[in-house]
């Protein structure tokens, strides 16, 4: 079995007094396909190297498969990584890079040529199998990274950010070709990235960390319509969320000199929380525009980003804290002009209400 859990894991730099990684638990279970993701510095690739073994594990535990892994050598742990700048030896054939490691192992040749023809058959890196790394392309040479790591048979893969090194269209494809891959094979992959779209067109279930800290772990359609916090609200999604600081009243939030109204349950559940102010989320598909005088709350247009049959309109209005930030997702045809003076309103029951202090969700 190939499950993973972080028990209260907790990773300190000598020098620091910050964890990286802050009393991390996490169950993973055995085939699925586990997305850290967080801004630069978060500790998503220290969890990483934790559960490799690269990283000493202060306090707690990590266990692969009910084995209690915490002090065992990388070696050890039966898992097999992927890192962001491929590691392929230059001087070696896609042949020899692949069945390097259980040439180490001490594997026999035949058992080694069945596996890597197995690996290069899936990946379809048959063609290439005796060029060496410098006259293939990115993209090629980040197949055979995984290859190397399919042929070992692990319990566990980690990828560490493998896609980084890549253009934008390669990623697109690679990234599928990845899912695509550990779909097929069932094997436990704990897969790290800073690229929230990665994170939710991947990942089974997505782990959203912070300054060290679990934030939330959820499926991505979950973290995308119900996000625990103001930062997972504003971390998933792009464009990002709206959020806006707002008075609370028994006729909606108040802001820009102007009411945005709140479903039932937002009603509900301020009034429970007992709160005068809140913070207000809403995607930007959920924002429309209102030509009735005086509805909806005044949004100047600063940028549209026409993107074919949709477009992006970015303003700004005034909340609780001064001037904020307003994104729109709309129809090209009915897209408004650089300079416009709009008015816009929320679809009613799609706004998201977050606690004034806590940042905490407040409804269910």
């Amino acid at each position: 079995m190939g499950s993973v859990r972080y028990a209260n894991a907790t990773r300190i730099y000598p020098g620091t007094e910050d964890p990286a990684v802050n009393n991390l638990n996490l169950e993973i279970e055995d085939g699925e396909f586990m997305v850290l993701v967080g801004p630069s510095g978060c500790g998503k690739s220290t969890a990483l190297r934790m559960l490799a073994g690269l990283e000493d594990v202060n306090y707690g535990q990590i266990f692969i498969g009910g084995t209690d892994v915490t002090q065992m050598a990388p070696k050890e742990r039966d898992i097999a990584m992927v890192f962001q700048s491929y590691a392929l030896y230059p001087h070696m054939t896609v042949r020899d890079n692949m069945g390097f490691a259980l040439k180490l192992k001490g594997v026999s040749k035949d058992e080694i040529a069945k596996r890597v023809d197995s690996a290069a058959k899936i990946l379809s890196l048959e063609p290439f199998l005796d060029r060496k790394p410098a006259k293939m392309s990115g993209g090629q040479r980040q197949r055979v990274a995984m290859g190397r790591a399919i042929v070992r048979e692990p319990q566990v893969f980690l990828m560490d950010e493998p896609l980084s090194n890549l253009d934008a269209k390669l990623r697109v494809q690679t990234r599928s070709e990845i899912a695509s891959l550990q779909n097929r094979l069932q094997v436990t992959t704990v897969y790290v990235t800073h690229d929230q779209t990665e994170a939710m067109t991947m990942g089974h279930r997505v782990a959203v960390m912070k300054l060290g800290v679990l934030q939330q772990v959820d499926t991505p359609m979950a973290l995308y319509e119900k996000p625990g916090n103001v930062f997972v609200a504003t971390f998933i999604g792009s464009p990002a969320m709206n959020m806006f600081r707002v008075g609370v009243s028994d006729t909606g939030a108040r802001m820009g000199g102007a009411t945005l109204p709140l479903g039932e349950a937002s009603f509900a559940a301020a009034r429970d929380a007992g709160v005068a102010e809140a913070y207000l989320g809403v995607r930007p598909e959920s924002m429309i525009p209102v030509s009735g005088e005086g509805e909806g709350i005044p949004v100047k247009v600063d940028l549209v980003e026409d993107l074919g049959s949709d477009s992006f309109v970015y303003g700004h209005t005034e909340d609780a804290t001064g001037e904020a930030r307003v994104v729109m997702r709309t129809a090209s045809s009915s897209a408004p002009k650089l300079g416009d003076a709009i008015r816009v309103t929320v679809m009613p029951g799609q706004e998201h209400v977050f606690h004034p202090d806590t940042e905490e969700r407040l409804e269910s």
